[in-house]
Formats: structure tokens, C-alpha cells, sequence
């Protein structure tokens, strides 16, 4: 099987979808977005780094407003328009990247994962239930799930750096839970459990995710167990 692959911890002058951004820094990366009128960006609002006069800032609402403020997620988000750069970055040490989504293409991302997107990129989501119940001790979790209608780039943050593993059809890999950042729409997740039934860990479970292809999967080095949303 062929190994994950480290995704590009720097970009210059990256264009796509009528967009150009920087990502610099190795400790804690920033993004930088070149804001040319035509595109707006949306993201968390605490993750602003600086921008120039001429970006006005905003407010997006989010689709399914009510289902959201009962899930206990965020509502708004913030959206940044017109003539200028902006910059962005999370307060952790980890791996900025952005993820080139062709019109129709779809992501699925971790909660409390995603930095910012452009303005074509539509951003739901949606709960998972029974992998909580082994790993965070609570009834669910929240997998935020992005649709680009057009072109757009969306851009994440992944802790210690990220690896990507292009899954061939039927081919399974087991990730610990905390560790998976993505994956394509197309990617089944399931919970392994083993049973260490010998020596000393006797009794002990071993709990993983197992992905199956099709597709991509991206994996974080410093993976992290988020509290659950309940």
C-alpha cells in the first residue's frame, strides 16, 4: 500500500477559481487572500490576522439557521468582499492548506477544522451518531460538509502537519480517531473496534477509524480529540 503523502506546508502566488493566496510560516502558518471584487471569502470571525482598508467586512448567514442554533454550531460566519489582501490564521501551531474544488465537488471535514472559503463554496452539515458514543462519551458529532457550485477553494487547518491517502476503490485504512482531517463524499468511515484480549491489556479496546475506498482522506499529525457539541 502506498503511503501517505505530506501536503505542501507553503504557497506563493497560488491562483484558482479567480482567486490568488499565500500561505507562509511553518510554526503557525497564515493565509493571505488576494480580494480582487469578484470573490468574497468567508471564515470563523476570531481567525482574522489583519487585512487592508479597502476589504469591507460582513455578515453570512447560514443555511438552516434554526437546525444549527439547536445543533449548538455557529449561525453566522463572517464574509469579507472588495478591493485588497486579507490574512488569516488559527491560533495553533499546525498546517494551513487550501483544497481546489471543481464545480459540483463536495468535501467532508472534521468540525471545528474548516478556516475560510470562497464565496461559491456552499458550507452545511452533518451529525454522526454512534462513533461518539465510544470515543467522546457523548450521543454525536458534527461533520461540516462543503458543495462548491462553481469553482472555489476551501481552505483548513490540520494540526502537526497533513497527509493525504488517495484511497483505490475497496482499498481500507485504519485511522485513529482523532487523526482523519477529510475526506471525498465518495470515502466510507466506520468505527473498528479490537479487543486486546491478552498479557497485561487484557480487556483494553482498540478503536480506529476505517475508511474505504473511493477516494481522498487527509490525516492529521497532532490529531486531537474535540470536545462533543452535547
Amino acid at each position: 500500500m502506498q503511503r501517505p503523502t505530506v501536503l505542501k506546508t507553503s504557497v506563493s502566488d497560488e491562483t484558482f477559481a479567480g482567486v490568488t493566496y499565500h500561505i507562509e510560516g511553518e510554526l503557525v502558518p497564515s493565509l493571505t487572500v488576494d480580494l480582487a471584487g469578484q470573490q468574497s471569502v468567508y471564515f470563523e470571525h476570531h481567525i482574522l490576522l489583519w487585512k487592508h482598508p479597502g476589504v469591507v467586512i460582513g455578515i453570512r448567514p447560514m443555511k438552516g439557521a434554526l437546525k444549527r442554533m439547536v445543533a449548538g454550531i455557529q449561525i453566522f460566519v463572517t464574509q469579507a468582499s472588495g478591493q485588497g489582501q486579507i490574512a488569516f490564521s488559527r491560533d495553533g501551531a499546525g498546517h494551513v492548506f487550501g483544497m481546489h474544488l471543481e464545480k459540483g465537488q463536495g468535501l467532508d471535514v472534521r468540525e471545528h477544522q474548516f478556516l475560510a472559503a470562497t464565496g461559491n463554496v456552499e458550507y452545511t452539515f452533518e451529525r454522526v451518531k454512534g462513533v461518539a458514543n465510544m470515543l467522546f462519551g457523548g450521543t454525536g458529532f458534527f461533520i461540516d460538509k462543503f458543495h462548491a457550485s462553481g469553482e472555489g477553494i476551501l481552505w483548513l487547518h490540520g494540526f502537526g502537519n497533513v497527509f493525504e491517502k488517495v484511497l483505490a476503490p475497496g482499498e481500507q485504512i485504519d485511522v485513529e480517531p482523532g487523526a482523519w482531517l477529510y475526506k471525498d463524499p465518495s470515502v466510507r468511515m466506520d468505527t473498528n473496534v479490537q479487543r486486546l484480549p491478552t498479557g497485561l491489556l487484557a480487556g483494553v479496546n482498540l478503536i480506529t477509524n476505517r475508511f474505504t475506498g473511493p477516494g481522498r482522506l487527509g490525516i492529521q499529525s497532532m490529531y486531537l480529540h474535540m470536545p462533543s457539541s452535547e
